[in-house]
């Protein structure tokens, strides 16, 4: 054979060789590299956030000033500021999946988001299902018509009165041990109907089919702002509570990562900021 030929030959196979080294070492590095840098601000893995590049909440909008449809389409309130917030802190992309109150757990539960920000308070019966990152307390009160005309003077008063409320809030448990109260004492019996939305239930006392309204003190004073003149609070607040972002027992690198996210809008004002655009800074975390 031509020697020509075959030195020829083997310096093609050399610069081959070469030429797959360096591809071979470049991606190498390459993945090395991918596998060092942070899954979100928060450094924290987030898994399938990471992946899909955002975070899916549940949410019941329907409750201002904490969230609500701005225009009917653009989720708004100061509990969907918050959640964007921390989603930015984590990198990913924020998506409400707008979910009925009374099924907001299960569909946590069965996958339909990755956390719950939606009023949902930090009960110990709760704890036993979800993680909770505690953002905000809550108050419940009393809402009448404006004058009270039955002269209803708080949750202690409401012997005999029916009284409308959404289901599975809190407010429906103070509801019945006042019932019980009453009934104690020999008086008439509290008479509550839910409703599966907040609105719906402080329609009713629009309409005067109830005579009072129980709520949180947040969504409360922000119906009385919306419908000036209409309504109004019933003797004190009572009832206050912790409110925390959910998540599932089975995630605890998500439950970490809001945790730190949220730590870092307190640190720089934004939680100060948002709390305080939506008349709530009696609610703030101290």
């Amino acid at each position: 054979m031509n020697s020509k030929i075959v030195g020829s030959s083997r310096r093609w196979a050399l610069i081959c060789a070469a030429s797959f080294a360096a591809v071979l070492a470049g991606a190498v590095a390459a993945a090395s590299a991918s596998s060092h840098r942070p899954a979100a601000r928060a450094n924290l893995s987030l898994g399938p956030l990471v992946q899909s590049g955002t975070i899916h909440y549940c949410s019941d909008i329907s409750s201002p000033p904490l969230e609500f449809y701005k225009n009917g389409t653009q989720a708004t309130g100061s509990d969907i500021a918050i959640g964007n917030a921390i989603a930015a802190r984590l990198g990913v992309k924020p998506v409400w999946v707008n979910t009925a109150f009374a099924g907001i757990i299960p569909a946590l539960q069965a996958g339909h988001c990755d956390a719950i920000i939606s009023q949902l308070f930090d009960k110990p019966a709760r704890r036993k299902v979800v993680n909770f990152v505690d953002y905000m307390y809550s108050s419940e009160a009393v809402l009448v018509r404006k004058g009270n005309p039955l002269h209803i003077s708080g949750i202690g008063d409401l012997c005999g009165h029916t009284v409308a409320a959404e289901t599975g809030t809190t407010v429906t448990d103070y509801l019945s041990q006042a019932s019980a109260t009453c009934k104690a004492k020999g008086k008439a019996a509290i008479n509550v109907e839910t409703f599966l939305r907040d609105s719906d239930a402080i329609e009713q006392l629009s309409l005067g089919h109830v005579d009072a309204y129980g709520t949180t003190l947040e969504t409360g004073a922000y119906d009385m702002t919306q419908r000036k003149g209409l309504f109004q609070f019933a003797g004190g607040a009572f009832g206050q509570i912790l409110t925390g972002i959910a998540t599932r027992k089975n995630d605890p690198q998500l439950h970490a990562a809001i945790a730190s996210a949220f730590a870092q809008i307190q640190k720089n004002g934004t939680y100060k900021s948002i709390m305080t655009q939506w008349n709530l800074a009696a609610d703030m975390l101290k």
